[in-house]
């Protein structure tokens, strides 16, 4: 529990995981994906937009992406072993296009897409006082040459 608020747990984070590859997945689907009961997973959704660590949820479209010009790749170093935990949070935030684990100087890439930059520095603060991230370099796309 961190300033009396509980934090989020594997079963949350399995469930936050399920819920970004499949956000329309039944309570049944998420229960047989996460290994508990439906109403484990019901009682956990509700806990988890309570608390607001889901804000909701929405479909994402080739247009949605074109739509946030406003893009960047920020390079983050962890403390400890909140590995897991911090990357849970950080691919829950709706501007979080991917989250990548690498080796050498940084422990995770993560890349954003925003529709200004005034939206990027917030999201850039908000991940930055997640528990555990010590310290982070952030890179502004400029342009893509080649994309997938």
């Amino acid at each position: 529990m961190l300033d009396g608020v509980p934090e989020v747990d594997d079963i949350d984070n399995r469930l936050i995981a399920a819920l970004r590859h499949d956000a329309r997945a039944s309570l049944s689907a998420l229960a047989g994906l996460v290994g508990v009961t439906r109403a484990t997973v019901r009682s956990r959704l509700e806990k988890l937009e309570a608390r607001g660590d889901i804000l909701g949820y929405r479909v994402v479209t080739k247009g949605d992406i074109v739509a946030r010009p406003v893009r960047a790749l920020m390079m983050i170093f962890i403390e400890g072993r909140g590995a897991g935990r911090i990357l849970a949070r950080i691919s829950g935030l709706p501007e979080v296009r991917a989250v990548h684990t690498t080796n050498g100087k940084w422990d995770m890439v993560v890349e954003i897409g925003v529709e200004t930059l005034e939206e990027l520095d917030g999201v850039l603060a908000t991940i930055r006082r997640f528990d555990g991230v010590n310290s982070s370099e952030t890179s502004i796309l400029l342009a893509s040459k080649k994309v997938l």
